[in-house]
């Protein structure tokens, strides 16, 4: 299992511990995402992966003269249907995946042939090699894997450029008639009792904004034929653990209140001066005309420039309210590889019939359904 090249040593370590302090240097200084964060995965591994029928596959790579770490890999082996998968760490509640390294150590690995023909055989036994939320090309890993070339994926990420003061960034970022428009209903809401917008500051101001969410959420998303992944105990307990994990640091709950109930909140991520939306829920049937999610958004736009933040990354999905306030689309990727007959006809028909992606789709989601649902701002 374990592998020596010239100068690095390559191993499977199913029961890795990602938050140990090794781990967390490597990823500071690493090129990685916000979703390959020590907490993130951390609560990954241990509290999605064996309900999702998930086996744990990190690999490993660490540098034989010192043992320090130089990659981590961070992968799944899941079974979907009759079809053995190979995929990063997502179990839907990630939106972008990259191996855990800087882009020196991966251009040393990708000339190093003795190590990508290891880390190849030990991701061996699949039928499909999925791996998909590539943000960019810096890090080529279907080049490691000997996948084919990524393909965009149907979907676009989105994010807009912060600048301060707050008043600067509203001017160049949302329509100017659509600033009046908020502002009019931000008028409205106020007259409707005590408002209030902060950020959650302890544990017990978390873990009520994120009841409230799984509330609010639930219904809503039963009604558009979807679940929400919140219903799930196993999912919130996920992000209960890494919303108090992280707390004031790694992560920020923002909660708006009217006469002291939560009506609104946004779940984020904090990561090198972006703050990545990644969850919000609004009191949509108590405030029907008010445009809550937009009025939120507005204001955690407004605390991120306080804190310096430099982008608002509204994550993935092609939802319209995310170009009102500026966000610009980025292209996400995707790359496959078939690694038995079965993969193969697998792979060839998902390409052929579109028809087939759906189906496919579907039965990639037996054990993770509910899937996750952008979310309305209105």
């Amino acid at each position: 299992m374990n592998k020596l090249t010239n100068s690095l040593d390559i191993v499977i370590e199913q029961a890795f511990d990602f938050l140990s302090p090794e781990y967390a240097e490597l990823f500071d200084r690493s090129a990685a995402t916000a979703f390959q964060h020590p907490i993130w995965l951390h609560s990954l591994y241990t509290r999605l992966a064996s309900d999702a029928g998930a086996t744990p596959l990190v690999v490993v790579v660490r540098h034989r003269a010192t043992g320090a770490l130089a990659m981590v890999l961070p992968l799944l082996r899941i079974r979907r249907g009759p079809i053995r998968t190979v995929e990063f760490a997502d179990l839907r509640v990630s939106d972008y995946l990259a191996p855990v390294c800087n882009q020196e150590v991966f251009s040393q690995l990708l000339d190093d042939a003795d190590a990508c023909a290891e880390i190849r055989r030990l991701v061996r036994p699949f039928d499909l090699l999925r791996m998909t939320k590539l943000p960019d090309g810096r890090l080529p890993i279907e080049n490691l894997l000997a996948a084919s070339r990524r393909v965009s994926m149907d979907t676009n990420a989105y994010a807009t450029v912060l600048v301060a003061p707050f008043e600067q960034w509203r001017t160049s970022a949302i329509d100017r008639s659509y600033q009046k428009e908020l502002a009019k209903k931000y008028r409205q809401l106020q007259k409707k009792g005590a408002l209030s917008f902060s950020c959650c500051n302890d544990n017990a101001s978390v873990l009520e904004a994120l009841d409230v969410m799984r509330k609010l959420r639930g219904p809503r998303f039963q009604a558009q034929g979807d679940g929400d992944l919140l219903q799930r105990p196993e999912y919130f307990g996920f992000y209960s653990d890494v919303a108090l994990r992280g707390l004031g640091a790694f992560v920020r709950l923002y909660a708006m209140k009217m006469d002291g109930e939560v009506i609104a909140a946004v779940l984020g991520l904090c990561h090198r001066g972006s703050f990545l939306i990644i969850m919000s829920a609004f009191d949509i049937a108590g405030y029907k005309s008010q445009s809550l999610g937009a009025l939120m958004f507005e204001q955690v736009a407004r605390d991120c420039i306080e804190r310096g933040d430099q982008m608002l990354d509204f994550t993935i999905g092609d939802e319209p309210y995310k170009k009102l306030f500026g966000g610009q689309p980025s292209p996400m990727w995707a790359i496959t590889k078939a690694g038995s007959t079965a993969g193969a006809i697998a792979l060839f028909a998902l390409k052929q019939a579109p028809w087939l992606k759906l189906a496919a789709k579907r039965l990639s989601d037996l054990r993770l359904l509910p899937a996750r649902t952008p979310t309305p701002t209105r």
